[in-house]
């Protein structure tokens, strides 16, 4: 569980004389000052919090580390999905909360209250490509489907991949780079990233780690899960629903995000995500 509040050096709740740079030092003072764990900062909105984020890493520099969860922007049941690079930069900060021993994290109050997969989920589902290792093509890419990839026929953003004969582009979640995997029969000869603009290859690599493009699983357990519980929670035919048919066939329509809990026999909350010496600033 976490720890006390830390809010003596901060203003009040609601205190909107108090200027958001002047949150943000305040917020980086007292992260630097509790070493037992980092600080959850919550802000009231994610306009705030992206106006924050910036303000906290001006003040933060390289004294620790600033992780912002952002919130997906869609209502529960929206009949469309987040942004792409939206996903991927939460999928980042969830694969790194559970290290996270020093630093702030920054969320908005909505963000609390979210589910979120088990943290079980992402350690289970992210595998690590090396130079030397052994991948056969076939495989890698059913793997990759299993995993929310998406297959295209050139890379363009992160959650994508494309498989041109000996040359796998993939673009991994939670990453800034793109990376271009040379084969040698079944054998990774060469990693290296590329700028998907231009489609050129740039700087070698020893290893890349992909993390799931989706916040849930979306192979054939996952399947079964979802129409399991749905049945479980939803009476009449579930035939007739368009969510449950589309999932049954392997089609992961807008808004799936909203269905999560389903795809689950038990959902997390970001406070299972920290280490127990956490402290929490509100800054709204």
């Amino acid at each position: 569980m976490l720890d006390s509040p830390v809010s003596p050096t901060l203003p009040p709740a609601g205190a909107h004389a108090f200027p958001e740079a002047g949150l943000a030092l305040r917020t980086v003072e007292a992260a630097l000052a509790h070493r037992a764990g980092p600080v959850l900062a919550i802000a009231g909105n994610e306009q705030q919090a992206y106006r924050l984020e910036a303000a906290l890493r001006f003040f933060a520099a390289e004294r620790v580390p600033v992780l912002h969860l952002p919130d997906t922007e869609t209502l529960p049941y929206d009949p469309f999905s987040p942004h792409q690079e939206l996903l991927s930069d939460r999928m980042a900060a969830l694969n790194a909360l559970p290290g996270l021993r020093a630093g702030i994290v920054l969320v908005t109050a909505d963000a609390l209250l979210q589910r979120l997969p088990p943290r079980s989920f992402l350690d289970a589902r992210s595998l690590i490509l090396k130079v030397g290792q052994r991948l056969e093509p076939h495989a890698f890419r059913e793997r990759l489907i299993a995993a929310g990839y998406a297959a295209v026929g050139e890379v363009q953003t992160q959650g994508e991949f494309a498989v041109r004969g000996a040359i796998i582009d993939l673009f991994p979640m939670g990453s800034d780079s793109a990376y271009r995997l040379d084969l040698f029969d079944e054998e990774i000869e060469s990693i290296r990233t590329f700028d998907p603009e231009t489609q050129r290859s740039t700087d070698k690599v020893e290893d890349v780690r992909l993390l799931p493009a989706r916040e849930f699983p979306t192979d054939k357990l996952g399947i079964e899960t979802f129409r399991r519980r749905y049945r479980e929670y939803f009476p009449g035919d579930p035939a007739r629903s368009r969510i449950y048919a589309e999932v049954s066939r392997g089609f992961m329509p807008g808004g799936i995000e909203g269905w999560l809990p389903l795809f689950f026999g038990e959902t997390a909350r970001l406070i299972e995500y920290l280490p127990p010496k956490t402290r929490v600033i509100a800054l709204a």
